[in-house]
């Protein structure tokens, strides 16, 4: 039997006698407790999937308490995971400290552990951050046919749930931009070109400037730990004229109706970058997860003021494997508003991926066919978010 008891705190949007409450990206529907023998997570059109009697999925988890459902017309699906304890943030997230004569030796050392660290003493002010976060927050505050006039993605734009073309769903709705470096600009968007916006372009190239600087440096504090000459053989690729830079800003809503169910929606979905680094600043709420070794996931303890790097796939082929490219996802927990910001960081389209001779000892042979950026591009377009993108490209 449906639970229909009233909630007040979910205001007026709870309708009591669906038991269903429309949450803050619109479209679907949650609904609380349907019956105790499963948790349907497949979402369906209206009329197909929103009688929660209905079994339209074989996608049926076992579970003995609270319930929920979710239904999108959308027609695709945004799983649920079992929210960590509170208390449950990894303690072992390394930290580069950019200031210290040992920082490289830091920073090689955790690309090859973990494929992601975080870096303190950046010179970037938080002051330019907060500003930047701050334009974004009143972005995403903008009712949904104002934010759709920069949509919908394909894939620059502004995008709500759908992440890429191949049925990859999240509880976010995003901004994505392509950058160039040499003049450093950004995909034109509708709501950049009014004047109001004044304030978003002169954060957004000011951040996206300093952030570049912060890149160079990383990556040729890469060089110096694996002892390569010269030093900007790896971050030259990301700085020339043609290289090839994509921003994301994000925003995970939260959805009150999740509270108290031990679960969160899947805000985006777990996979690897495709590009050589990515460097990441969200708001002090919690979601980052990243994957260990041994299969794990762990979750990240958030930090406004410092920036989270993480190795791509290029990268772990440009090293021979010595990096591994992280995989990671966001959690939404239904709690708190999140938003992130993520610089990626690609080379130029014609550019050869392969592992740099520097490296190569003298009877060590390469792990990867040799494909260019643009190849390596494409095949990342058309695969699932948790595919393993670089499993074709091995030998």
């Amino acid at each position: 039997m449906e639970d229909h008891r009233t909630i007040p705190s979910l205001g007026s949007n709870w309708n009591p006698c669906r038991s269903s409450y429309h949450c803050a990206l619109g479209g679907g529907l949650v609904y609380i407790n349907p019956p105790p023998h499963a948790i349907l997570l497949h979402s369906a059109p209206l009329g197909i999937g929103s009688d929660p009697q209905t079994p339209f999925s074989s996608d049926l988890l076992p579970f003995s308490t609270k319930m929920v459902v979710l239904t999108d017309p959308a027609l695709d699906l945004i799983s649920l995971i079992r929210s960590p304890k509170p208390a449950a943030c990894f303690s072992g997230v390394p930290v580069v400290d950019l200031t210290k004569p040992d920082a490289a030796a830091r920073l090689v050392e955790a690309c090859k552990e973990f494929g992601f660290f975080k870096v303190t003493n950046h010179g970037i002010p938080v002051e330019l951050m907060r500003r930047l976060e701050a334009e974004a927050v009143n972005f995403f505050s903008l009712p949904p046919v104002e934010k759709e006039k920069s949509g919908p993605a394909k894939p620059l734009g502004y995008g709500n749930k759908r992440i890429g073309a191949n049925g990859d769903m999240g509880w976010v709705e995003y901004l994505l931009f392509a950058v160039t470096s040499k003049p450093l600009s950004y995909t034109p968007m509708d709501f950049l070109r009014e004047p109001s916006a004044c304030l978003f372009r002169s954060a957004l190239k000011e951040y996206l400037s300093a952030v570049r600087k912060l890149a160079s440096q990383v990556l040729e504090l890469m060089a110096q730990g694996l002892e390569i000459e010269p030093r900007d053989v790896i971050s030259k690729l990301v700085t020339s004229e043609a290289s090839d830079g994509i921003f994301r800003l994000n925003h995970y809503p939260p959805c009150p109706v999740l509270r108290g169910s031990n679960y969160s929606l899947t805000g985006f979905g777990e996979h690897t970058d495709p590009q050589i680094i990515s460097v990441l600043r969200s708001n002090n709420s919690t979601g980052l997860q990243i994957s260990l070794k041994d299969g794990s996931w762990v979750s990240v303890p958030p930090d406004e003021e410092s920036f989270f790097i993480n190795v791509g796939d290029s990268l772990q082929v440009l090293t021979n494997g010595r990096f591994r490219s992280v995989r990671h996802r966001v959690v939404a927990n239904g709690m708190e508003s999140r938003v992130s910001m993520i610089y990626f960081f690609g080379p130029p389209f014609a550019e050869k991926i392969a592992p740099l001779p520097q490296l190569m000892g003298e009877r060590e042979h390469s792990l990867y066919k040799e494909f260019t950026w643009d190849e390596y591009k494409k095949a990342a377009y058309k695969s699932r978010l948790a595919d393993n993108r670089l499993g074709p490209f091995e030998k």
